[in-house]
C-alpha cells in the first residue's frame, strides 16, 4: 500500500509526501487568519507576532500528526494537544474572532491522534473551550455557530475513521493468522497420513524381505513369491502416498481388514479377524476412515513392537446413550502388559507416541474416543466412533 492510514506514521518518502499533501489540503481553512494578518489593520509588530504564532501552530500541528504512531504515550499526545489549544486561545483572544478556526484543527487532531476512549472526552472539551473563547472575543458569537458543529463532527469523524482503520488492520492480521493455522493443520494432516501409510507398508515390506532372505537359497520359488508381494505392497504404498498428498485418501474398513490379515500372517501371528464388516451404509465416511486408520495403526504396532503370537480384531455396532456407535477392538498377547518393550511410534511401552496421538486426534474430530493400554496378558486398543452423523446442539447457549 502506498498510502498511510490515520493514526499511523508514514514508513517511507512516498507515504510522507501523500500524508503531507492530504493534510496540507485542509490548511486552506486557515485563510481567515491569513486574511486577518494581511488586511486586518494590525500594526507591523502585531502582524509579525501573528505570523510567528500561526507558523508555530501549523508546525506543532504537523509534528503531532506525523509523529502519531511512533510509540508516543497518550500523555505525550495530550500534552501536544494542550499546547495547540493554548496557542489557539492566545491567538484568538489577542488577534480576534478570525482565529477561532484554529480550534477546529485542535478537535480534528484529537480524533486523529487519540484512541476513541480519550477522543470522546477531548473533542467535547475542545468544543467547550471554543465556545468559551468565542463568547469572550468581540463578535465571536457570529462565528461560533459556523465553527462549533465542524469542530464536533470533524473530530468525531476522524476518531471513527481511525477506529475503522485500526479494526481493518486487526482483521487483516486475524485473516493471516487463520491462514497460517489452516496451513499448520494441513501439514499436520499430511504428516499424520504419511506416518500411518508408510509405517504399515514399510513394516510389511521389512517382514517379507526377511522372509525372502531366509528362504534363499533353499526355497527360491517361495522367496520369489515374497519378492512379488514386496513389489505389490510398494506399488500400493506409492499410490496411497500420492492420494494422501492430494487429500483424497479415505481408507475403508474392508480393505484394512484384508491388509491386516496379510500383515499378521506374514509376521507369523495368528489372526482372528471378522469375516466381514457390519453394514456401513449409514455410517459417515469420516467415521469409517477414522476407524480404518485405527485398525491399520493397531495392527502395525502389533507386528512391529508387540512380539505377540496371536491378535484378534472385533468390529461391532453398539447402542450407547449418545446414539449408535461402531467399536473396534484389537487385542494381542504380546509384551504390552509387562511393559518391557521400548515405546515405539505407536506408543507401546512408554508414553503414547506419534501413532496413538494421531489416532486420538482423528477420532476426536468425528466425535469418537480412543482407549489403549495393557490388558490381561497383552495390549488392547479400543476405538469408538458414532455410527450416525454428529449434529451440534443448537438449543444450548454459549
Amino acid at each position: 500500500m502506498s498510502g498511510v492510514g490515520i493514526g499511523q506514521r508514514p514508513q517511507n518518502g512516498r507515504q510522507r509526501a501523500m500524508k503531507f499533501l492530504w493534510t496540507g489540503i485542509w490548511l486552506a481553512y486557515l485563510s481567515a487568519p491569513v486574511t486577518d494578518l494581511l488586511h486586518g489593520g494590525h500594526s507591523a509588530g502585531v502582524r509579525l507576532l501573528g505570523w510567528i504564532g500561526l507558523a508555530a501552530f501549523v508546525a506543532w500541528y504537523f509534528a503531532l500528526i506525523f509523529r502519531t504512531g511512533r510509540g508516543e504515550t497518550n500523555r505525550m499526545v495530550l500534552g501536544s494537544l494542550a499546547v495547540l489549544a493554548a496557542q489557539s486561545t492566545i491567538l484568538a483572544l489577542t488577534l480576534g474572532r478570525e482565529w477561532l478556526v484554529l480550534f477546529v484543527y485542535v478537535s480534528v487532531a484529537s480524533g486523529a491522534a487519540l484512541p476513541l476512549r480519550l477522543a470522546r472526552l477531548t473533542i467535547p472539551a475542545c468544543s467547550a473551550l471554543l465556545t468559551a473563547v468565542s463568547l469572550s472575543v468581540p463578535g465571536g458569537e457570529a462565528y461560533l455557530a459556523s465553527l462549533l458543529l465542524p469542530a464536533l463532527l470533524g473530530g468525531f469523524s476522524m476518531a471513527g475513521v481511525r477506529e475503522l482503520i485500526h479494526t481493518t488492520r486487526e482483521l487483516r492480521e486475524a485473516r493471516a493468522t487463520v491462514a497460517q493455522l489452516a496451513a499448520n493443520e494441513e501439514r499436520l494432516r499430511l504428516a499424520r497420513d504419511l506416518h500411518d501409510l508408510l509405517g504399515h507398508s514399510l513394516s510389511l515390506i521389512t517382514l517379507k524381505s526377511e522372509l525372502a532372505g531366509r528362504m534363499l537359497p533353499d526355497r527360491p520359488e517361495e522367496a520369489a513369491r515374497q519378492v512379488a508381494d514386496i513389489e505389490q505392497v510398494s506399488r500400493q504404498a506409492l499410490v496411497d502416498v500420492r492420494e494422501a498428498v492430494t487429500g483424497y485418501r479415505r481408507p475403508r474398513l474392508a480393505t484394512e481388514l484384508a491388509g491386516a490379515r496379510a500383515a499378521l500372517t506374514a509376521a507369523g501371528i495368528t489372526a482372528d479377524l471378522p469375516a466381514a464388516v457390519p453394514d456401513l451404509a449409514d455410517v459417515p465416511d469420516d467415521t469409517e476412515s477414522a476407524l480404518a486408520w485405527a485398525l491399520r495403526e493397531a495392527v502395525t504396532n502389533v507386528v512391529r513392537h508387540s512380539g505377540a503370537h496371536r491378535c484378534s480384531v472385533d468390529l461391532v455396532r453398539r447402542q450407547t446413550l449418545d446414539g449408535p456407535a461402531l467399536e473396534l477392538t484389537v487385542d494381542d498377547d504380546g509384551r504390552g502388559a509387562a511393559g518391557t518393550q521400548a515405546g515405539g511410534p505407536g506408543g507401546y511401552g512408554g508414553s503414547p507416541g506419534t501413532g496413538l496421538t494421531g489416532l486420538t486426534e482423528r477420532l476426536e474430530k468425528v466425535g469418537g474416543t480412543l482407549e489403549a493400554g495393557p490388558a490381561g496378558h497383552g495390549f488392547r486398543l479400543v476405538a469408538r466412533a458414532p455410527a450416525a452423523p454428529v449434529t451440534p446442539d443448537v438449543g444450548s447457549g454459549a
